[in-house]
Formats: structure tokens, C-alpha cells, sequence
């Protein structure tokens, strides 16, 4: 490790991340040597039932090193019956997920989340931000007026679950040291601004919502270097980065993988410096999901012809 890094991340031979919901599905794209497609037909039929796709996020992520083996989920999805039906649809033993980490409090990361723990017999940590219990929190919309984000985590809720919440603002280790949460991502880069429209309630009065819980995952691959997910990336996805290297002191950026929040026109501005920085980072494996939107989408297919890859819900991501 180096002796800068606050964390000691081991490395791993191998990370599998299977996409239980994500914004796009498409079910005749080809498998590569980075991405598995779900098979359209098994034993010569085609299946009547198919994934589902929404505005949300989920993976399920499993680590290997030597004979050892962990598996988490991160997030949760939007609506409580998407990310269940994919589950099923591949075959995931919910029996088998060690961990639930939240990337933060909006409803398209957090939906499916009681439905996942009702079904969970064994007690399972729960590890997010103590800000993703903040409330309430708006959006302003172009007219002006406000809308109420929908309360999603409460943590009276959870009381009676099978669950150990974990709250923490820095960063947490799990899976026997191999997978760490970030915590809150310092931000650096002079135009990774959160979302302006954003706001909450202190001392009675709205001001800006920096969402600060939003948070990451990362992994250190053997000799290969980060595999960073982001959930949506609030704090910005070259911050995120650029945290992920130096909470580890791991520089080299193997892959990036989850959502970037570029999508809409406002973050149409901040779609070049982004592509500037990541080109400067320089990923093997660039996958953009969710909430980065179709323009930026393109635009990353454009710009990392060689690392891009498109991401589709039931696709498992081979990274060795």
C-alpha cells in the first residue's frame, strides 16, 4: 500500500458485475471478452418473460481471490418489482449477498430494498451515509416551483429487519478487504458541481443539496488496477476517480463502471471536460450506465472506441 493511502484494499484475481437494473435493455446485443450476454433462448426456446429496464441502478458484484469468494449488491433499483424479477430471471440466490451497499438516498437506487431484505434470512450489514437520511429534500424545476423527493430510506423502518446498518461518512472495507465503500467523495475538479437544482431544508431555509452520501465501490484487480462503480456519480465521476486513487494509492484506473449523471441539458456543458479528464486517466474499460444519458453515452462510444463498452440489464461484466 502506499504509504499515503488511508486504505489497505487487497486485490483480487477476478470481479463479476451482473447488471440487475439499468435504464436500457437490449437482448440481442453479442457477448465479448469483457461482457456476457444473457442467451436469448435455452434448450432451443425462447423465453415468453424478459428482463425489465427502468430509471435505476443495481449490480450485483462478487470478488474472487484464490478459493475465496464474496458477493454484494449495490443499490437497489427504482420501483419495488424490477430488480426482483431480474433476480429471478437469472437465477441469483438473494441467500448468497453479504452486504448491501447504498450509493445514496434517491428512489431509483433505493426501491427494491425492503422487498431484497424481506427475503434475506440471515442478518446482512447495510452500509451507507448518514446524509442519505436527510429530509426533506426538492428538486426546482425550470419553472421555478419545487417537487418533494420521495422519502425512500428511513431508518425506523429498518428496525425489525435483517440488518446491521453501517453508517459512515469515510471510507468502509467488506468483503475480507476486497471491496471498499468511498464514503463521502472529496470534490476537486473545478466543474463537477453536483446537480444545481438540488435543494433541502436547514435552519428553515432551502439551500443547495450537495448530496453527500453520495458514494462509490472499488476494487484493485491483480495487476490490472481500480475497477471503480458509481451509483450516479453526484460528486462527479473524475472526483470520484481521483478519490478512489487516493484513498487506496492505487493511481492506475482499470475500469469504471455505473452511473455519471451527465444526462440532461445542463450537464450537456460538462461533457467535454469530463471526456478531457477521463482521456488523462485513461481506463481500460469504460462502462457509462443509468443517468449518464444517451448523449454522453455516445458521445464516451465516440471518444474510448477501444475501452467503451454498452452496457444492457442481465449483462455480467468479466473483469481478470
Amino acid at each position: 500500500m502506499n504509504e499515503n493511502a488511508s486504505v489497505s484494499l487487497k486485490t483480487v484475481d477476478r470481479i463479476e458485475v451482473t447488471t440487475l437494473m439499468d435504464n436500457y435493455v437490449d437482448l440481442l446485443l453479442p457477448s465479448t471478452d469483457t461482457i456476457i450476454r444473457p442467451p436469448l433462448a435455452k434448450e432451443g426456446k425462447i423465453n415468453a418473460d424478459t428482463f425489465l429496464a427502468e430509471h435505476g441502478f443495481s449490480v450485483l458484484v462478487t470478488v474472487y481471490q484464490g478459493e475465496n469468494k464474496h458477493t454484494i449488491l449495490f443499490d437497489t433499483g427504482y420501483t419495488k418489482v424490477g430488480v426482483l424479477h431480474n433476480m429471478a430471471l437469472l437465477g441469483v440466490n438473494i441467500e448468497e449477498i453479504e452486504a448491501i451497499v447504498l450509493s445514496h438516498g434517491h428512489m431509483d437506487h433505493t426501491g427494491t430494498l425492503h422487498g431484497i431484505l424481506d427475503k434475506i434470512s440471515h442478518t446482512i450489514p447495510l452500509v451507507l451515509h448518514p446524509g442519505i437520511f436527510l429530509y426533506p429534500r426538492y428538486t426546482r424545476r425550470p419553472d421555478g416551483a419545487k417537487s418533494i423527493w420521495p422519502r425512500t430510506v428511513v431508518k425506523n423502518d429498518l428496525e425489525g429487519k435483517n440488518v446491521d446498518i453501517i453508517e459512515s461518512e469515510t471510507p468502509v472495507c467488506l468483503a475480507d478487504d476486497m471491496i471498499m465503500v468511498t464514503g463521502e467523495v472529496e470534490r476537486t475538479t473545478p466543474f463537477e458541481k453536483g446537480m444545481p437544482n438540488a435543494l433541502m431544508e436547514q435552519n428553515g431555509e432551502l439551500v443547495h443539496d450537495p448530496i453527500v452520501d453520495d458514494q462509490s465501490i472499488a476494487m484493485n484487480l491483480k495487476g490490472k488496477g481500480l475497477v471503480v462503480i458509481s451509483g450516479c456519480a453526484h460528486a462527479g465521476i473524475v472526483n470520484t476517480l481521483m478519490f478512489a486513487q487516493k484513498t487506496t494509492g492505487e493511481q492506475k484506473i482499470h475500469a469504471v463502471l455505473g452511473g455519471f449523471h451527465l444526462s440532461g441539458p445542463f450537464f450537456e456543458k460538462f461533457h467535454d471536460p469530463t471526456v478531457d479528464a477521463l482521456k488523462k486517466i485513461d481506463p481500460d474499460v469504460l462502462i457509462p450506465m443509468h443517468c449518464t444519458g444517451w448523449k454522453a453515452i455516445q458521445r464516451f462510444q465516440k471518444e474510448f472506441p477501444e475501452s467503451f463498452v454498452l452496457n444492457s440489464v442481465g449483462s455480467k461484466v468479466m473483469l481478470s
